[in-house]
């Protein structure tokens, strides 16, 4: 019988610490000497000098790997500011909540706000009922009672919702504020196809408890009164009280649980608590009599008896209330007091403001829960971890090496011997120099937003006595002397990389598959733009993190919010993040930076030529060929913009650096020198090596420079925006829920409901357009996104990150604006109707803006894909490049 094997783990603690034993140390050191040079070195003893150093060098190590163990917040810490710390991690109300997700999140939420006591959500119920024979929606059944029964179907819309309010107030005009304040929460933390449909007070029905109740001697009978009041008030409205961090933890809640769901300004609230504070379904006489009965002062009850308060004369032990009603002590209610045999009147002045008194404790618990929702990051001692003394003043005088100098008579043989032996430890001195720098480096180079342009770190060895004599031209600059020692093995892109992964890796996400899909569109450039993306991945990952599910807030908006707005769902701005989209904002994707236009020739023949322009809309790189259609051009245009990126700045910086006095080529970029004295540049093919050759300039810029201080700031800014700014992708994301006809109505027109295709009803495709369901599009014209490859990867991250019960529709659709006719460009015609639509929206509540959503309705029924086009690959054509030609299960004939 096979055994099971005992579960193989990691352990979480891997050091040997062999570096903080120095016998160890001394021991592997003298071991090693003896494997190397054992038939030359045979004496181990304390005396020899080489054992001395070897000493030497064991104690520094010691201290190394000393300094390593100290406590991280100290590592952490800066001389100029020990709360350095807080910078390089994630504070836990920063990164651990999420935008509301659940009916309990959305609870929280709302019972934070100023006004409610508590809140229930409810789903709204509205029944749509579908028409097979014509593939139509109505809300009203009458619509099909001539049809049979198998040609009429239904189903209810899902991810709407109600509120049921407990407000503090019983004064309309302030309920009106609160309902306010609730739909704009409501609004702004509104999840990805769902809306809200009305905010209504929670009904009551009125009990009645009548008891006689004995009270101790020595009790207050008002302040008991108060209580008794106090407690059956909370048991029938069930209170949610808030709590501070101090008090969560005495819980047992750990900080994860402590920080699950959204971030509330009055404290944190018991998930338990909140759980337990449904609306009742029954009140139970045995409870009352529980809760009277801890009352401190009680003593005994002599009667009770509790029922509806329209019911006279009607005891009940269990009374049921009414679905979403929630319970209230009725006028009729009475409780009578005595001491003893003696009969108690309650003074209703006192009663009063002990009852205030209890009411207003509840707002103090949440005013101290409110000033203590934060943990306390510990607190480091800035110990200066880099810093470093040479280890020839920690050797014996003897040595010769100490500031001390050499004792004795001071030969030119013992000079030698002294200055020989420095510059042979000096060595050793620049190595453990910079590990030291290195550990002192190490929170800027682990920090999710540190700004490093290197990775290899060291200092000048101070304190060396005769230093200047042992080594020349040895810079005390930092920067300087790193470069020297390191440059050349500093490949920054790689060694940054790697730590990037590191810190993706900590919250679980990867890189991996779209850093070979960059690879594969930009080759040895993909590093670059890779580094980037995963630096602006880190920097909002706090934003974005806990919001994958947040729609977009599109009620009540002013249009600055709606168009040209960052306001955009959370899927937008993760999937933009993890697909290295630079710009995820709402706006025109069809005005780009590209102009590609048309001109007619000499031949009388219409071509096409494209030219980019930066923000400040400057032209800053044009076309040297004309084409004869425009997906030539575009190929092109790409084609110029993937050498520039594949021009590194290094390359440029050094070349200026090294000067040059003609015609130069810096990566990609040729530069001209006319005689006139002033500068040019081109952007050239590196494919060709013929330099006459038609094809070897892809791109100009026509302009000249009058010094190389100018070319050069014009060469980096045009790198800078290439790299970093110049973008034609975005994502429109439409929620189909939000087209839905006004839900509150029943007769609405039936040429308001998205189009429907049933087969009769005799498919089981799901017939429900609106539920959870979302159109996604994107421009199907770009670099990145005319490609096949990168579309299905980029699919496969959009449909990843939704949640799991949204189902998209992925559209790549259109043109730049101007390049083909209005009315045959999908992209521009649904950004006017998209933009149209959300400006119209936004001042209804569950109304629709008819002209404007059926036109949205219409566009987006008809979006036509674009995929790419070329022709057939033929066969018997060995020669034949593949660039353009149709691939079975990659290309469509044609244009959509």
């Amino acid at each position: 019988m096979q055994v099971l094997k005992d579960t193989i783990t990691i352990q979480k603690e891997v050091r040997s610490q062999n570096d903080l034993d120095y016998d160890f140390l001394r021991k592997k050191g003298i071991e090693y000497i003896e494997s190397l040079g054992s038939a030359l070195w045979t004496d181990y003893n304390a005396h020899d000098p080489g054992i001395t150093i070897l000493e030497m060098l064991c104690y520094a190590i010691t201290d190394l790997g000393m300094r390593i163990d100290l406590p991280i917040e100290d590592l952490l810490s800066d001389k100029e500011s020990l709360a350095k710390i807080n910078q390089q991690f994630y504070r836990a109300a920063d990164i651990l909540p999420n935008k509301a997700l659940t009916a309990l999140d959305y609870r929280k939420l709302f019972i934070d706000l100023d006004g409610v006591t508590n809140i229930w959500v409810r789903a709204y119920e509205k029944e749509v009922y579908v028409d097979c024979k014509n593939d139509r929606l109505t809300y009203n059944p009458k619509d099909l009672a001539a049809l049979p029964e198998s040609q009429k179907k239904s189903f209810p819309l899902k991810g709407l919702y109600r509120l049921l309010v407990d407000f503090e107030s019983d004064d309309a005009s302030e309920q009106a504020k609160v309902i306010k304040a609730i739909k704009k929460c409501f609004h702004d933390n509104r999840n990805l196809c769902e809306d809200l449909i009305s905010v209504e007070s929670v009904r009551q029905q009125p009990v009645s408890v009548c008891a006689d109740i004995e009270v101790e001697t020595t009790a207050d009978e008002e302040w008991v009164h108060a209580q008794v009041r106090y407690q059956l008030q909370g048991y029938f409205s069930t209170h949610v009280y808030f709590y501070s961090i101090d008090e969560m933890l005495q819980k047992g809640y750990s900080t994860p649980e402590i920080f699950e769901g959204p971030v509330l300004k009055n404290g944190f609230i018991d998930m338990q608590e909140l759980k337990a504070s449904e609306l009742r379904s029954e009140i139970r006489l045995s409870d009352i009599i529980n809760i009277i009965m801890e009352v401190p002062g009680v003593l005994k009850i002599n009667d009770i008896s509790m029922g509806n308060c329209d019911d006279d004369n009607v005891s009940q032990s269990v009374l049921c209330i009414d679905p979403d009603t929630k319970p209230v002590l009725c006028y009729k209610s009475t409780f009578n007091y005595n001491k003893d045999v003696l009969p108690l009147t309650i003074n209703t002045k006192k009663f009063q403001a002990y009852l205030d008194q209890l009411e207003a404790s509840d707002l103090e618990r949440k005013q101290r829960a409110r000033q203590n929702k934060l943990l306390t990051l510990p607190k480091g001692t800035y110990r200066n971890p880099g810093s470093y003394t040479t280890l020839m003043n920690d050797f014996p005088d003897t040595y010769g090496i100490t500031p001390v100098g050499i004792p004795g008579k001071k030969t030119t043989q013992r000079k030698a011997q002294a200055k020989q032996l420095k510059g042979y430890l000096l060595f050793f001195d620049q190595i453990l120099a910079s590990y030291f720098k290195h550990l002192e480096k190490m929170r800027e180079v682990l920090s999710c937003s540190g700004s490093l342009t290197q990775t290899f770190f060291t200092q000048a060895v101070p304190d060396i006595e005769g230093f200047s004599s042992l080594v020349k031209e040895y810079s005390t600059a930092e920067e300087l002397l790193t470069d020297t020692l390191f440059g050349p093995q500093d490949n920054y892109q790689e060694r940054r990389n790697e730590v990037l992964d590191h810190l993706i890796a900590r919250f679980a996400e990867r890189f991996t598959e779209y850093t070979f899909v960059m690879t594969t569109l930009y080759g040895a450039s993909a590093e670059e733009l890779v580094l980037k993306n995963k630096e602006d991945f880190l920097r909002d990952y706090s934003t974005f993190s806990g919001s994958r599910g947040l729609a977009f807030n599109y009620y009540k908006q002013p249009k600055e919010m709606l168009w040209d707005t960052n306001n955009v769902s959370g899927i937008q701005q993760r999937a933009s993040r993890l697909l290295g989209i630079l710009d995820y904002s709402r706006r025109t994707l069809s005005n780009s930076f590209v102009d590609l236009y048309t001109l007619v020739n000499s031949d009388d023949e219409t071509v096409y030529r494209w030219r980019i322009r930066n923000a400040e809309g400057k032209i800053v790189l044009s076309g040297t060929e004309e084409y004869h259609d425009n997906f030539l051009a575009t190929r092109e245009l790409y084609f110029a913009v993937l050498q520039l990126i594949q021009t590194s700045v290094y390359e440029v910086e050094r070349a200026f650096e090294q000067g040059f006095d003609d015609e130069i080529i810096i990566g990609n970029i040729q530069i001209h020198h006319s005689e006139s004295g002033k500068y040019s540049f081109d952007v050239i093919n590196p494919e060709i090596t013929d330099t006459h050759h038609k094809d070897y300039i892809i791109a100009k810029r026509f302009n000249y420079f009058g010094s190389k201080e100018t070319l050069k700031s014009a060469i980096l800014e045009l790198l800078q925006f290439m790299k970093y700014e110049f973008t034609e992708e975005g994502i429109f994301l439409v929620e189909h829920m939000l087209l839905r006809p006004d839900v509150t109505q029943t007769d609405v027109d039936t040429k308001t409901f998205l189009p429907i295709c049933t087969d009769e009803c005799t498919t089981c495709e799901p017939l429900d357009p609106y539920s959870y369901r979302v159109s996604i599009v994107i421009p199907g014209y770009t670099f990145r996104t005319y490609n096949t490859d990168f579309r299905n990867y980029m699919e496969q991250v959009i449909r990843r990150e939704l949640p799991a019960h949204i189902m998209a529709k992925i559209c790549w659709v259109g043109y730049r604006d101007g390049e083909v006719p209005e009315e045959e460009n999908d992209l521009v015609q649904f950004e006017q109707a998209w933009k149209k639509y959300l400006f119209e929206k936004t001042e209804v509540a569950q109304e629709q803006p008819q002209p404007e959503q059926q036109e949205l309705i219409r566009i987006l029924s008809s979006l036509h894909n674009v995929y790419p086009t070329g022709r057939l690959y033929d066969c018997d054509d060995d020669v034949e490049e593949l660039s353009g030609k149709v691939i079975l299960g990659k290309t469509n004939l044609g244009s959509l």
